[in-house]
């Protein structure tokens, strides 16, 4: 919406499904195909994984896809990309350590499908029950990613360039008692960056619960807040080139 608001547009549209006529019985497609009377350019979050692309196959307009459940998260993967750029210099010869949910956390899934297209090295950072899907750990391989598995934080961060913490999600979880066991599994603290790795650049998708120490938002490295802003101009820039207006 911020976005929108910036390059001068307007936006309409509802945060919940239950305020639609989905509430009725309607089909998402049916739901797509009505706003699509209304629009430029749609923007959907939705907690069905694949809803995207089941909007894109029915809308005339074009559509951003704002997260579809544990699916895809692209727009974040996005301005992640621009992130560690602005904050690097470069995106080649970058070690990236992604760290926590890797099983459910749509932003990971996305990122990796850019990371895999520069010359980088992936280090994956998690419990054995919240491990990346095997599936896109193979697409990985098979496109020549240098991807490494591994559950050892600090081992990670001594490698590390860039650090993408991740909360672990409560709201993916079946057993609330699954998620107590796994919640603090990583922790990061201004005392390992100090300690490990001081140059080490910081990022998080947002919103963080305790995997990062407020203390740690000091840092030069902590780059979490830049990385929500930049948010901003990338959808702008999106939203531009999909609509036509550069």
């Amino acid at each position: 919406e911020t976005a929108m608001h910036r390059l001068g547009g307007s936006v309409v549209g509802f945060a919940s499904a239950g305020t639609s006529s989905s509430a009725k019985g309607e089909s998402l497609a049916d739901t797509i195909r009505n706003v699509d009377q209304y629009v430029d350019v749609i923007a959907m979050r939705h907690p069905q994984i694949g809803s995207a692309r089941v909007a894109a196959e029915v809308a005339a307009s074009p559509v951003i896809n704002g997260g579809d459940g544990a699916g895809q998260h692209p727009t974040q993967a996005l301005l992640d990309l621009f992130t560690i750029r602005s904050e690097r210099g470069h995106i080649d010869r970058n070690t990236i350590v992604l760290c926590g949910d890797l099983k459910y956390g749509r932003t990971v899934h996305a990122g990796v499908e850019l990371y895999k297209h520069y010359d980088c090295k992936l280090i994956l950072v998690a419990p054995e029950a919240l491990r990346m899907p095997p599936e896109i750990t193979a697409r990985l391989r098979e496109h020549g990613a240098d991807v490494e598995e591994t559950a050892d934080l600090e081992a990670a961060l001594a490698e590390a360039d860039v650090l993408y913490m991740t909360r672990i999600q409560k709201e993916r979880f079946d057993d609330p008692a699954e998620y107590q066991r796994l919640k603090g599994s990583y922790v990061l603290t201004r005392e390992m960056v100090q300690r490990i790795n001081p140059d080490l650049t910081i990022l998080h998708p947002l919103p963080r619960v305790d995997e990062i120490t407020t203390n740690v938002d000091a840092l030069p490295g902590a780059a979490y807040f830049r990385q929500a802003r930049n948010g901003v101009y990338t959808r702008m820039a999106l939203i531009a080139l999909v609509t036509g207006r550069v």
